[in-house]
């Protein structure tokens, strides 16, 4: 049986990272490692540090990512792409050119027999009024079009910047213990609410890497991030644990 793969939060092209190059480049030799063992890649968001599709213009950059990305799915192995709160405007042209499935909104799959639950993380169990306040603006549709229809060269330059602080301030606190961390504290208040069992909640977004029970059937899984961690969860079969890229 082939494994399955989860990562986020590589922020390709980020203007934060001492050499965005080289982490494009790095991020590709994991994909390179990986592809005869993977049947599916799950990239749970933020992926891109920045990304928003005018109807007939593209950012530049990521071609060596996007290529692999291709190459992957030209092979057989399923790519699915969450989008986190960075990479947010993704619209059709990814799926159409690189045969990617794209989700806007968490997902419940089963995998090898096991239930998981999937999302990038924000939006789930963060109180925050201002963050869910612009969280709504920037996923509305009316503010979109208003967005698109400022030229690139002000708009980037400003996302860019919107981007850098937004990672430096709140994306990446250190891991507040089970009682605090909203997304456990979202998982286990899912579980309370539903009926359905979940065997494992998979999430990125805040910078951790996280495995921890909080039921003797369910786990949390954080991904960690391509920024300091390099890091990435496996499912063989039907064990699944965090992994670090060391070349």
């Amino acid at each position: 049986m082939k494994k399955i793969y989860f990562l986020s939060d590589l922020h390709l092209g980020a203007r934060t990272l001492k050499n965005p190059l080289e982490n494009e480049r790095r991020v590709v030799r994991w994909l390179d490692s990986v592809k005869e063992s993977a049947s599916a890649i799950y990239l749970l968001g933020d992926i891109l540090d920045y990304w928003y599709e005018y109807k007939t213009v593209v950012p530049r950059g990521y071609t060596r990512f996007f290529g692999k990305i291709a190459e992957l799915t030209d092979r057989g192995i399923e790519v699915h792409w969450f989008i986190g709160n960075h990479d947010i405007w993704i619209f059709d042209y990814l799926p159409a050119e690189l045969g990617v499935s794209v989700y806007y909104t968490p997902q419940i799959v089963n995998l090898n027999g096991k239930t998981f639950y999937l999302a990038h993380g924000d939006g789930l169990g963060d109180t925050s009024r201002t963050f869910r306040f612009i969280r709504a603006i920037f996923h509305n549709r009316f503010c979109q079009v208003l967005y698109s229809a400022i030229h690139p060269r002000w708009t980037v330059s400003f996302a860019h910047k919107w981007s850098s602080h937004s990672r430096l301030n709140g994306d990446s606190d250190d891991y507040s213990g089970e009682s605090d961390e909203y997304l456990v504290k979202y998982a286990k208040s899912y579980l309370e609410k539903s009926s359905q069992h979940i065997d494992f909640f998979i999430f990125g977004h805040r910078h951790i890497m996280l495995d921890l029970m909080i039921r003797k059937d369910c786990r949390v899984i954080i991904l960690g991030d391509w920024i300091n961690y390099f890091s990435y969860a496996v499912l063989d079969g039907d064990q699944i644990w965090l992994e670090q890229f060391d070349e």
